[in-house]
């Protein structure tokens, strides 16, 4: 039997399967999907098995050495996505097969050295080389790192040994992965038996005697830890009672649960609106019989679409089907999880990058072991390794972080329809403001399209204000807060009544400049400027993590006229307590959100009325329902809508038309104000209006005059390197072999400096290709970027090729 194993060698010329033998011992263990560790040369490396036949295509093969899991980590499914994969977002097939598993099941490998017979024979002449040689053999096999931390100078010494035959150097699979076990004690004799024990321990024996007084009224087994806690005693009571066969000890395995201790009330059906219903009714056509469902649901905020897919969910869990349930990672709030909890319990498994390592591996394993019926996460929550999926959800379908921005730089939408349809399942595309191209399939028929245009119990949406800071500037006011919005937040405190503040800044000052010479304070290794941070008043890099001390001088022309300009949420948060005295803000954004857990407690603070103002970036524009918020600021209405991106209009009403639904959810009614520069933007204006198909109509139109997606599909590739000359020269050459290759009616673009030219003093230039969905033109950039991996290694030019880009940066 053999197997064709795709090996842990990231390199475009090892993107095959090769052809082991399995020994008989293994066989049983070997199947599709499995991790082995496989002899690849002089190394022993990981590799999945992509297939397994009864012949090889290869006269001599090597035996695989070890199955490194009971249950394969893949299915095969997985397997068969993973080659998708590989052929659409052009990366190896291996970096997409790992992409689909845990981080603690991505191996790593230790170098580790032993003596050969020669080596145990060998008496070296010089003291420091004997001791060598003595820390080997004690030790062996003993890591390399470990060697050369006792031995600094041992380099010479290795490498005359292994060409001498005396010692041997081989690459170990490692793993990091881990199970948590936890000691499980129950009684080993009847009651009648523990209470005859009883009486005859003696008096000194208290703690035993506690013990065994537990087991009697509570006959039943209970882990060792809440036992010692309950109790309040020592390990050393239990040792002396498993010794006399009066209770059990066993180890078991112990999942790692994040909501362990937590209780979720119970969530009860709604009594669904008339177009709930509706939408309910409509899906529920695609689950009977199964087919490939893929629909578009575009419901404003505060519709109830989470009601939408609590019940779709549930009738897919009573056809014994699973589901996965996709969130942007900051909509994937406590209040988000409660509800789903809350519904259906244990069934679901929660994902997300808040769990440690340990935690999400053994949500994970629950999946793999059909333990569970539900996933919800972000992203990498798509390959949740479900074998009879019935529903893939994509709440807020149109955000941009469902893009993964590394390789393999797949999108989950798509991935999504790949698995809805080989599994035949339902997929929603949930929105109140849909991506252009998820919205032109629906208009044009590609996708069922479902809306709910109203909100719950016909609450109205928040009425939006439009403020000209360029008139507010004319008047006198040089602050942030328009006089509006000043005025708006003094009602809602004298109300007792709570805001939302967004700016998609973080930070102090966006840049430091000299008023005296000019000079901008920027990244040594990035062309960008530095932003302040006011907390621990530093300057930072956003791209590469540079960090230096705020200046006291100009360190041009040594002037004290150093100006902090432009405001991020911590200046902003300052201003407010200068102009409200006594106003309690809780900041949310990357510097106060680092912490695992102080998301959760800075959005419980808040929904305890424990502050008047949720300031922040991104994270609060989405997913929070907060019955007592009845106003949004918007501070920086068009903070992106110059930014060099296709995608800028698009992104600027998504972005304005979710943060502000967080007003007005409940009872109370709710109020926007947009500060902006830009009033007569088309995306202001229709964001202002709750008009989502206006700004279709607008944006769409320039879509198709200036051939970009949905019209057109792009590929952008980024080359970077130090040295300046030689990364032009390279992405020229490649941009000629690409227009040899692109049909009439597809566009080349480029190759130019990319919009941030320097990131970590790597050099960067990029172009793009436009091009109708022709399958032509993927395979054949494919076959060009294939053969880009020898300039590669000559060179040392990073090549990125990104499909189907998200940022243009």
């Amino acid at each position: 039997m053999y197997a064709r194993v795709i090996v842990d060698v990231p390199v475009i010329d090892t993107d095959r399967p090769f052809d082991y033998r399995i020994p008989p011992a293994l066989a049983p263990f070997v199947q599709v999907g499995s991790r082995v560790s496989v002899p690849f040369g002089p190394r022993k490396l990981q590799g999945f098995v992509i297939e397994l036949s009864e012949v090889s295509e290869v006269k001599k093969t090597r035996d695989i050495l070890d199955v490194l899991d009971v249950e394969p980590p893949l299915t095969e499914e997985m397997v068969w996505l993973a080659r998708r994969m590989s052929e659409r977002y052009m990366c190896t097939y291996y970096a997409a097969l790992q992409a689909m598993i845990p981080a603690v099941l991505r191996s790593s490998y230790e170098k580790q050295i032993s003596l050969t017979p020669a080596g145990e024979m060998f008496v070296p002449v010089l003291p420091e080389e004997q001791a060598f040689y003595q820390y080997i053999a004690k030790r062996q096999p003993v890591s390399w790192n470990k060697v050369i931390k006792e031995f600094p100078d041992a380099a010479g010494w290795i490498d005359e040994g292994i060409k001498q035959g005396r010692l041997t150097v081989e690459q170990v699979v490692g793993d990091r992965a881990t199970t948590k076990n936890v000691t499980i004690l129950s009684p080993a004799v009847s009651i009648e038996e523990l209470e005859t024990a009883l009486e005859k321990l003696p008096k000194t024996a208290v703690r035993q005697k506690e013990v065994l007084s537990h087991f009697i009224h509570f006959y039943g087994p209970i882990s060792q830890p809440e036992l010692l806690s309950m109790l309040g005693i020592s390990n050393h009571a239990i040792k002396s009672l498993v010794d006399k066969g009066l209770l059990n000890s066993q180890e078991v395995e112990d999942y790692r649960d994040p909501f362990a201790g937590r209780k979720f009330k119970p969530v009860t059906k709604h009594v669904f609106t008339a177009q709930q219903q509706a939408v309910i009714d409509g899906i529920t056509e695609g689950m009977n019989p199964p087919v490939y469902f893929p629909c578009l649901l575009h419901g404003v905020t505060g519709s109830g679409k989470t009601e939408v897919y609590l019940e779709i969910m549930e009738r897919t869990i009573a056809q014994g089907r699973e589901a996965i349930l996709l969130v942007p990672e900051i909509s994937l709030t406590p209040q988000m999880v409660n509800r789903f909890k809350g519904r259906f319990g244990s069934q679901v498994a929660v994902m997300h990058s808040r769990l440690s390592q340990g935690e999400r591996y053994d949500e994970w394993r629950k999946i793999r072991r059909g333990e569970v019926k539900v996933a919800i996460g972000a992203r990498s929550a798509i390959f949740a390794p479900f074998q009879n999926l019935g529903l893939i959800i994509l709440d807020e379908e149109h955000e941009g972080s469902y893009k993964q921005e590394e390789t393999p730089r797949y999108h989950a939408r798509t991935i999504a329809q790949y698995r809805g349809m080989r599994h035949k399942a339902v997929v929603i595309f949930g929105s109140a403001t849909p991506s252009m191209e998820s919205y032109h399939e629906a208009r044009r028929g590609a996708i069922r399209f479902f809306e709910m245009k109203d909100r719950v119990h016909n609450r109205p949406l928040p009425k939006v204000i439009v403020v000209d800071m360029r008139e507010e500037l004319r008047e006198g006011n040089r602050t942030m807060f328009s006089r509006p919005l000043m005025a708006a937040i003094h009602d809602r405190l004298s109300k007792h009544e709570q805001m939302v503040m967004f700016l998609n800044r973080r930070g102090f000052s966006t840049f430091v400049m000299c008023r005296s010479c000019g000079y901008v304070a920027q990244c040594p290794h990035c062309d960008i400027s530095l932003t302040y941070h006011r907390s621990n008043r530093t300057l930072r890099c956003h791209y590469c993590g540079f960090t230096e001390r705020e200046p006291r001088v100009c360190p041009e022309c040594g002037s004290e006229h150093i100006r902090f300009f432009g405001a991020g949420t911590q200046k902003v948060e300052e201003e407010l307590a200068r102009y409200f005295p006594g106003i309690r803000v809780i900041r949310m954004d990357v510097d106060t959100t680092g912490r695992k857990g102080a998301h959760e407690k800075l959005l419980q603070a808040f929904r305890e009325g424990k502050g008047d103002v949720l300031l922040g970036t991104q994270m609060i524009a989405k997913g929070l329902d907060f019955p007592n918020v009845t106003l949004v600021g918007v501070l920086a209405a068009d903070s992106m809508l110059h930014l060099p991106d296709f995608r800028a209009a698009e992104r600027t009403f998504q972005l304005i038309t979710q943060v502000g639904g967080r007003a007005g959810r409940h009872e109370k009614t709710g109020e926007v104000i947009l500060q902006t520069y830009n009033t007569e933007h088309y995306s202001i204006r229709y964001a202002s209006q709750h008009n989502y198909e206006s700004f279709f109509v607008e944006e769409i139109k320039q879509r198709y005059e200036k051939n970009y997606p949905p019209y057109y599909r792009l590929i952008l590739f980024t080359f970077a390197h130090e040295n300046v000359p030689l990364v032009v020269k390279t992405a020229e050459r490649f941009a000629k072999r690409l227009r040899e290759i692109i049909p009439p009616g597809a566009y080349l673009l480029g190759p130019v400096a990319s919009p941030i030219a320097r990131i970590k003093d790597r050099y960067r230039f990029q172009c793009m290709i436009k091009y109708k969905n022709d399958p032509y033109v993927s395979s054949a950039v494919h076959r060009i970027v294939r053969a880009f991996e020898e300039e590669r290694k000559k060179t040392g030019i990073t090549l990125t090729v990104d499909v189907d880009p998200q940022m243009m940066m």
